[in-house]
């Protein structure tokens, strides 16, 4: 069932890293502009997103596609 997933960005990322590499590319602020929930706008840390996020699929789903989409417009996460 482990099957690779070449073409699959997401395959072997982390919710940890996807978050970092997001605060790293945009800030908390504009962030908070993009994906529009708390974890994010008040006292935002990488500790409470992670929480919030695990537990909410919908907003985790936000946040990879926002992942996704920094990955095509090409920024490098290298």
């Amino acid at each position: 069932m482990d099957q690779e997933q070449p073409n699959n960005p997401l395959h072997g990322k982390t919710l940890e890293t996807i978050v970092n590499e997001l605060v790293g590319r945009y800030g908390w602020d504009e962030l908070a502009e993009r994906i529009p929930i708390n974890c994010f706008r008040s006292n935002p840390s990488i500790k409470s997103s992670l929480t919030f996020l695990r537990k909410t699929p919908w907003a985790r789903t936000k946040v990879e596609e926002l992942y996704v989409r920094m990955l095509r417009k090409g920024y490098s996460t290298d």
